[in-house]
Order: structure tokens, then C-alpha cells, then sequence
């Protein structure tokens, strides 16, 4: 299933009113773990500020940071350019969730940029299985197919901010991004290694326009149960 930024950020914010109203969690348990990817093509390395404070500093073009534990509730997020306090390019509040994981994109060129939150599927993946969410993230590039070179389509006419989330056997792909419906191939990704039990996020970035398409894969969590920090 393709799912569009705004339903994400519904469903985050959604959540956490919910908790308020809810059961409280148990001591302990109570912490959110989030992360930051860098996705916008012509933006500087940044700094991400959470209520003001440092939380992650330098963060390149392509970088995921490791994730950064919180409390659950709500936060105001803040992205400038590394070691400056201004311009403010990205202002947003965000709720989470305890015991939940979260990755905001900050994505678009840097005139249009914005947050796109994520909650992270960092659960349980089956003997043999790898699961795989790819997220479209370059603003120029049109709907796109992530296909096996030789073989099948795994996700389908994926738009610019939107995901995609399933499981394939663990192995070796050979993957291609193509023109959604279509057998153009715009960018090849040989030799990409999916281990067994494992989960990842799969992001395309930069632009078509400048030469610049590419992809980051990053592993999110492993079985038995570790969390990439």
C-alpha cells in the first residue's frame, strides 16, 4: 500500500492525542526513539533543534542520523543550517508516541522544504524475510516502480512523499527505479544485499534534472532484537 505525507502526519498526531486520553504507559517504557534524514538535494548540512536544544548537529545531504531517545509527548522541531541559529527552514511540533520509532525527512528543495514523519515498523520480521519501506523523496522525479532487474515489481507507482512497505525473501536483488508503468529504467541499484529478519528503509534522493538521483538504504532493525543506533 502507497501512503501519502499527510495521512502519516494525521495518523502521528492522531496518536498521541490519543494517549493523552488513554492508558498511561509503564514506567520504563515510555521513551520514543526518533531519527532525522537529510533528503533535501540543495539544502547545506543542518542542525536539528528539539525544544530549542541541540539534538543533531551537522547533518549532511543523504545522512541518517542515529536515533535520539525521548520521552513521548510533544516537541517543536526546528532545522537551521549547521552552526547557525537563523534561518528557521523547517518549524514543526511534533507527538509521539512511547515505545514507538520515528524518522522525519526533512525533503524538497530548500525554497519548498518540509518535514515528512514516519513511524518506523521496527518489529518482528519473519525467518527467511527481509522487509523493505521505500520512501520517494526526490522532488523532480515522477511516479516511479522499484522492479528486480529480470523479474517482478516490488512497489508501484510511488509519488514524490509517499511509501511503500513489504517483505521479500532475504537474498541479493539486482533492483531497478523505473518510469511507473513502464520498463525506463532511471537509476540501477545492483548487488543490494537484504539480510534475513531484518528491516529496512529505502529512500530515493536527489534529482533527475541535475544528474544527481540516487538512493540510501538503511538498515532500521535486526532479529534477534537490535535497533541500528
Amino acid at each position: 500500500m502507497v501512503v501519502p505525507v499527510v495521512a502519516v502526519v494525521m495518523i502521528v498526531m492522531m496518536a498521541g492525542s490519543a494517549l493523552a486520553y488513554g492508558a498511561q504507559p509503564i514506567r520504563g517504557f515510555s521513551d520514543a526513539k526518533v531519527r532525522v534524514l537529510h533528503a533535501s538535494p540543495d539544502a547545506p548540512s543542518v542542525d536539528v533543534l528539539v525544544d530549542g536544544a541541540p539534538a543533531f548537529q551537522d547533518v549532511e545531504f543523504r545522512e541518517f542520523t542515529d536515533y535520539a531517545k525521548l520521552r513521548f509527548g510533544s516537541y517543536n522541531v526546528q532545522v537551521v543550517p549547521a552552526g547557525e541559529t537563523a534561518p528557521v527552514v523547517i518549524d514543526a511540533d511534533l507527538q509521539l508516541r512511547p515505545v514507538r520509532f520515528y524518522t522525519v525527512i526533512a525533503l524538497d528543495n530548500l525554497a519548498e522544504i518540509e518535514p515528512l514523519v514516519l513511524q518506523d515498523r521496527n518489529f518482528f520480521v519473519r525467518e527467511g524475510q527481509s522487509r523493505v519501506r521505500f520512501v520517494h523523496a526526490s522532488p523532480d522525479a515522477p511516479a516511479v516502480d522499484i522492479a528486480v532487474a529480470g523479474g517482478p515489481v516490488l512497489f508501484s507507482d510511488v509519488e514524490f512523499k509517499e511509501f511503500a512497505t513489504r517483505s521479500v525473501p532475504a537474498g541479493t536483488y539486482d533492483l531497478e527505479v523505473r518510469l511507473a508503468g513502464t520498463d525506463t529504467v532511471v537509476l540501477s541499484l545492483p548487488g543490494i544485499a537484504l539480510e534475513e529478519r531484518t528491516a529496512y528503509t529505502a529512500v530515493a534522493v536527489g534529482e533527475v534534472g541535475q544528474g544527481t538521483l540516487g538512493a540510501v538504504l538503511q538498515k532500521d532493525a535486526q532479529w534477534p532484537y537490535r535497533v541500528k543506533n
